[in-house]
């Protein structure tokens, strides 16, 4: 991180990677863009989960808009193919025998049993539990309008964290226990919530850059 920079935008992200939340926690101020148009195939509506087949996807389907280019915060989350269940269903599988997933099963599985209209509000919701129960304490605001110019300290990362780009964070390879890491290995920037289940409140010696 420069630290002459204080202030990072990033996209809304569902259950974040941990490059996403290392950003979140080492930037004094964070902007999540709310106007921006949907792209498919980013950590918007998708996170990478490493199960006992190897690393796995869960994207969530979103109702086809109505116009070519519509804003994040307007994109509806689709209530075909009881992605929910599924979703859950992956989840538990991967970390049911994970060191924390009991501790923390319940205050995920709320958001998976009736899921929000609204993919932007759905994602907040997920991001605030996750940073409630690692102790995280984020300075986060929401933009106002589209950003398109950015000052000396400030800094884009919107799209600069994307599921096909290699990672920023220079921590990405820094190991911690995996329950399937004896089948695949260590696998790293998985969603936050692989760190979450498997190092519990020992995340943010994983996040922030001071423990480093």
């Amino acid at each position: 991180m420069n630290l002459l920079t204080d202030t990072a935008y990033l996209s809304s992200a569902y259950l974040g990677s941990i490059e996403y939340f290392q950003a979140l926690v080492n930037y004094p101020n964070i902007y999540i863009e709310q106007y921006d148009h949907y792209i498919k195939q980013t950590y918007r509506n998708r996170c990478n989960i490493v199960g006992a087949e190897g690393i796995q996807s869960l994207i969530i389907p979103i109702v086809k808009p109505n116009r070519d280019a519509q804003c994040m915060k307007d994109i509806q989350i689709s209530g075909h193919d009881k992605w929910n269940h599924l979703h859950w269903q992956a989840i538990k599988s991967a970390y049911k025998n994970s060191p924390y997933y009991d501790y923390f099963e319940e205050d995920f599985y709320k958001f998976y049993k009736k899921p929000c209209k609204f993919l932007f509000d759905f994602n907040n919701q997920l991001q605030n539990i996750v940073c409630e129960l690692a102790d995280l304490a984020p300075n986060i605001r929401y933009t106002a309008e589209y950003k398109s110019k950015f000052c000396g300290t400030e800094i884009d990362l919107r799209d600069s964290i994307h599921p096909k780009k290699g990672g920023l964070a220079a921590t990405l390879n820094k190991r911690y226990y995996q329950v399937f890491e004896h089948k695949h290995g260590f696998v790293s920037n998985l969603s936050i919530i692989d760190l979450l289940f498997n190092k519990g409140p020992e995340s943010i010696f994983y996040l922030d850059n001071r423990y480093l």
